[in-house]
């Protein structure tokens, strides 16, 4: 099953507002600054982001970040909502997403994922060494997370990108999701965005995090 919302956006030279509000908010869930992670929701739902995405974004969290950083930001997301409704705001809900496969059919759904994703099947010896992760990576990240329709993959790997950038010492990991961001369809001049915003409202080291990952992506990018 692949997401019904469409994967490569239509060519822009620029992000979205939405879309330019994704990586605070995944930046400051991931490091658990929930005020500031409330000011980021709050422009996100007023840039036009759903109930729906911004729950959908914050459940992606734990797999970057793990269940309490993700639980926390969804309870601040659930008081938020609740606050801007009391107010008379009526933020789009937006849709669930549809069905997920099990079994076996999940994990070559998240192989299929992951491999179009990265451009190529993901080998190497740290997965002969830990086949588990390999096996949990395919079947849930690429396959229960990456399958949910409601979120398109550019979205998902802006927020990927956002998170990783906020936590210092994952610098392979964030090269590599720049790397995913391109295949997606996002440009060097859009991810040059993210980095702008990440410095602009996250903070300094965030941004020159993203931007040097950006940098060596782009010099080995064929």
């Amino acid at each position: 099953m692949q997401p019904t919302t469409t994967q490569h956006a239509p060519p822009s030279t620029s992000l979205t507002a939405r879309q330019l509000a994704i990586a605070p908010v995944t930046a400051w869930a991931a490091v658990g600054d929930m005020p500031r992670l409330r000011t980021a929701l709050e422009q996100a739902l007023d840039a036009g982001m759903s109930i729906q995405e911004a729950k959908e974004l914050l459940v992606q969290v734990y797999a970057y970040a793990g269940f309490p950083r993700s639980l926390n930001a969804l309870g601040e997301l659930m008081q938020l909502v609740d606050a801007r409704r009391q107010r008379g705001v009526q933020d789009a809900v937006g849709r669930e997403p549809g069905a997920v496969p099990t079994g076996d059919a999940l994990l070559a759904l998240g192989t299929a994922n992951q491999t179009r994703l990265a451009g190529s099947p993901v080998t190497g010896p740290l997965f002969d060494f830990a086949p588990a992760i390999d096996v949990f990576l395919k079947s849930h990240l690429f396959g229960d997370i990456f399958a949910r329709d409601n979120l398109d993959w550019q979205s998902r790997e802006i927020a990927t990108v956002g998170m990783l950038a906020a936590m210092p010492g994952v610098d392979s990991q964030l090269q590599a999701h720049m790397r995913i961001s391109l295949n997606t369809g996002l440009t060097p001049s859009q991810l040059q965005q993210v980095v702008q915003v990440l410095t602009s409202q996250v903070d300094a080291a965030s941004g020159a995090r993203a931007q040097a990952a950006l940098v060596r992506q782009l010099r080995v990018q064929p």
